[in-house]
């Protein structure tokens, strides 16, 4: 540019030479205008946690800053109110806008014990929530903090634009010189017109567009991304997604929920609705898995629970106590067994509840069979069609799970998935190198340490929101509200990003081929030429923009 300014000037071209130079400096403001967006979209997410809490201490409430609060401490969120930190409710109960962060449009139900985070909407009810992250780690300050960092990352097609750039660059200015010596030279040309022509050629080169195409959708792609939760550890892992050809995914945690849920309660004698005030009565105030699965649905389905007298544990069977006046036990079938003969029939529906992968309890009441609860770790809601998506794409999806394999071949029969059961951790990874010996580009998705060994070892690793710090650190992306649809979702952008990249490519080096044409026959001169480049800047950067409005199907 500073060439042809100058050459423009010497021979003559003044007000030429002025428009070169205020173009030029209009296209950098445009471009550098447009490309910011891209950073203050990410940025704008700070903007949604509150400067101030309520926090609670000695029986009263203060007003403090938000920044100030202390991992532990518990503050008090109003009804309307955006909550203040990341952590998890101590007391009541509410509807939570999680759309700002999240994207949903439902706002969820959320309890006692249930997580949330900074920035959601407390729509409804009056939380007291306990504190899990300081500021500087919650879950908006870890996604503008990933997201700034990927944009350092570079891509493998912005490094090669880069390098090209370093030949393209000296390559244009011979090209240009040559084209203003050469016919003067050999053919007798006029000097002046051939300078022009030159000087013309050199702004044609110049590379800005070509250099700001692949960069600014990368940085446009990594904030669309992070803004749905979907974070990317660089512009390689963004670009190289689009190129998975199969996913391995961890069961418990991943493609389910992680917790049991009672499936099925069946009554002999007695209704549905009795066995589980029975279940639940003994196993009110019991942290295990499977007391919390019983005790969730009692509540779900309004079921009174009666007071237990002289409850107590009995090793590695179950439970045993007095409700309403009768001996309850609740335990194991075989434990069951012990205590009173069970029928054929039921010995049969036992038996088929545990081929499709579930846990069966066994209500006894004095010696008499009352009923059973079945519980199963349950896929999660999107699972099915988070899978079927992938499936969809041409991509091959594959269960990689510790758990025991009727759990593991009755879940994914359900979902439609192939099953790897019984598996330790160098096992999931020793999967994953024989399906890249086999030519696949393999992304493995899990959320617990022994997920890490696997993830490290796949083309590409993606956390679980929720999971484990091991395999957060671990992963290359991360999909930080736990939805399986959203790992379709995160190849989607990769391949929309990498088409825009492409358009943009094509607009840059499609654009600079006509005008080197038409400069060349005389049509077109530094005007045009720089109305070219600025323009052809101007289109790479706003297609890059279009990608901040990117929707998933």
């Amino acid at each position: 540019m500073t060439i042809a300014a100058v050459g423009a000037v010497i021979i003559g071209a003044t007000e030429e030479a002025a428009a070169v130079v205020f173009l030029f400096l209009v296209g950098e403001m445009l471009e550098g205008v447009a490309a910011g967006r891209a950073r203050k979209s990410i940025q704008s997410l700070t903007d949604l946690v509150p400067k101030t809490a309520l926090l609670e201490r000695d029986g009263e409430t203060t007003e403090v800053p938000a920044e100030r609060l202390a991992v532990g401490a518990v503050v008090l969120v109003r009804p309307g109110d955006r909550i203040p930190a990341d952590g998890i409710i101590l007391e009541g109960s509410s509807e939570v806008d999680e759309a700002p962060v999240t994207g949903e449009s439902v706002p969820k139900r959320k309890g006692a014990k249930d997580e949330v985070f900074a920035g959601t909407i407390n729509t409804s009810g009056v939380l007291r929530i306990t504190v899990t992250a300081a500021a500087a780690d919650n879950t908006i300050a870890r996604v503008v903090r990933l997201v700034e960092e990927a944009q350092e990352s570079k891509a493998p097609t912005e490094r090669f634009i880069d390098r090209f750039s370093r030949f393209y660059t000296p390559a244009v200015l011979i090209v240009g010189a040559l084209v203003a010596i050469t016919p003067p030279v050999l053919f007798g040309g006029q000097w002046s017109e051939w300078i022009y022509k030159g000087l013309a050629i050199l702004l044609i080169g110049c590379p800005c567009a070509l250099v700001i195409s692949t960069p600014a959708a990368i940085a446009a792609g990594l904030s669309a991304g992070a803004r749905r939760g979907l974070l990317m550890k660089g512009g390689a892992v963004l670009e190289n997604l689009g190129r998975i050809t199969t996913v391995a995914l961890d069961k418990t945690g991943t493609i389910s929920e992680g917790k049991p849920r009672v499936t099925d309660v069946f009554g002999v004698g007695r209704s549905e609705r009795d066995v589980l005030s029975l279940a639940g009565a003994l196993e009110r105030g019991s942290s295990h898995p499977l007391a919390l699965a019983i005790l969730a649905r009692a509540a779900l389905d309004k079921v009174p629970l009666p007071p237990a007298f002289d409850a107590a544990a009995v090793p590695g069977e179950g439970i045993i106590g007095s409700v309403g006046g009768e001996r309850v036990f609740l335990g194991s079938p075989q434990a069951a067994a012990k205590r009173t003969p069970v029928p054929d029939e039921q010995g049969t529906l036992i038996r088929a509840l545990n081929d499709a992968g579930k846990t069966v309890s066994m209500v006894l009441v004095g010696d008499v069979v009352a009923g059973f609860i079945a519980m199963r770790d349950e896929p999660r809601p999107d699972a099915k069609e988070g899978l079927a998506a992938l499936t969809a794409a041409g991509i091959r999806t594959i269960m990689l799970t510790g758990d025991n394999r009727r759990t593991a071949d009755a879940i994914a029969l359900g979902l439609g998935i192939e099953a790897r059961a019984e598996l330790l951790p160098e096992d999931k990874q020793r999967i994953v190198r024989e399906l890249q010996v086999k030519g696949f580009k393999v992304a493995k998705v899990g959320d617990g340490i022994n997920d890490a060994p696997a993830l490290a070892a796949a083309d590409i690793g993606i956390a679980m929101g929720g999971g484990t710090d091991v395999a957060l650190e671990t992963a290359d992306a991360a999909v930080l509200h736990g939805r399986v649809r959203d790992i379709p979702d995160m190849i989607a952008l990769s391949k929309a990003v990498m088409g825009n990249i492409h358009q943009n490519i094509t607009i840059a080096l499609g654009l600079k081929a006509v005008f080197l044409v038409t400069t060349l026959l005389g049509i077109t001169g530094l005007w045009p030429a720089i109305l070219a480049d600025t323009g052809a800047t101007v289109l790479v950067t706003a297609n890059a923009m279009r990608l901040l409005g990117w929707r998933a199907r």
